[in-house]
């Protein structure tokens, strides 16, 4: 088999089991580990998939800016929002990151709700302006402008002053071993801070972000409490969380 078609048949089983692993794609393709390991490291090099030990995981599917993304999967962000909001109770003061799924719950939160939400997502402070029932405190910083969040040490130190009920984030990347992870490296101060000022940590993704992972890891997976996703939670996928401790909704 010629490199290329290597390369074509790796990437056709990642899309297909979301996993690639040395031993099994060696005996497939009929070539060495250590083949397989090189086109595998290729692969990486180009931006197609994620190394990890032992073989190879996808990447993550959000790559779009904040405004293309905000009407795709509507309908699985606002099942994801209906969920969330079960954690929610009134007087709280709760942490809402970047992202299209924050901004479905922002708009789901109820009127006559009194809640404080801290959040460095432009577009979602702009939509609670308009609750009558909740506080917003917006962290400075520079406006990232293809996800239109604040990021930097300035909204970092902004969060680190603060604490929070829960910190509803949306996610880039997350998988069991390697954590939460984000193709930007400017999200890192601040990502981090807004997990460090909560009492409880809700990742809020869509389905096809977990069990992938991006270059920068923002926290362990141990971090995360709860995850939701738009999905039944008895999926196979899910078992790695469950056995360590995280709820799934």
């Amino acid at each position: 088999m010629l490199k290329e078609e290597r390369l074509d048949f790796i990437l056709q089983k990642l899309r297909e089991e979301q996993k690639v692993r040395l031993g099994e794609l060696s005996t497939a393709l009929h070539v060495s580990e250590d083949t397989v390991r090189r086109d595998i490291e290729l692969l990486a090099e180009n931006g197609l998939l994620t190394k990890v030990r032992g073989g190879a995981i996808p990447h993550s599917p959000t790559s779009k800016a904040f405004a293309d993304r905000v009407h795709v999967l509507e309908e699985d962000k606002r099942r994801i929002a209906q969920k969330a909001l079960q954690l929610i109770q009134p007087g709280q003061a709760i942490m809402l990151g970047g992202g299209t799924t924050t901004y479905a719950l922002a708009r789901m939160l109820p009127p006559d709700m009194p809640l404080t939400v801290v959040t460095n997502n432009v577009p979602l402070a702009a939509i609670l302006c308009e609750n009558p029932a909740v506080e917003i405190i917006l962290a400075g910083g520079r406006v990232d402008k293809h996800s239109q969040i604040t990021i930097g040490s300035e909204a970092a130190r902004a969060f680190q002053q603060l604490h929070v009920d829960i910190c509803f984030t949306g996610v880039c990347s997350l998988h069991h071993e390697i954590g939460v992870s984000t193709h930007n490296y400017d999200d890192l101060d601040a990502g981090r801070a807004m997990l460090q000022s909560a009492s409880k940590v809700v990742a809020v993704t869509t389905y096809d972000k977990i069990g992938t992972a991006e270059l920068y890891k923002m926290c362990d997976i141990s971090t995360v409490d709860c995850i939701i996703t738009e999905v039944d939670n008895t999926r196979e996928l899910f078992e790695p969380y469950v056995r360590l401790g995280i709820q799934i909704l």
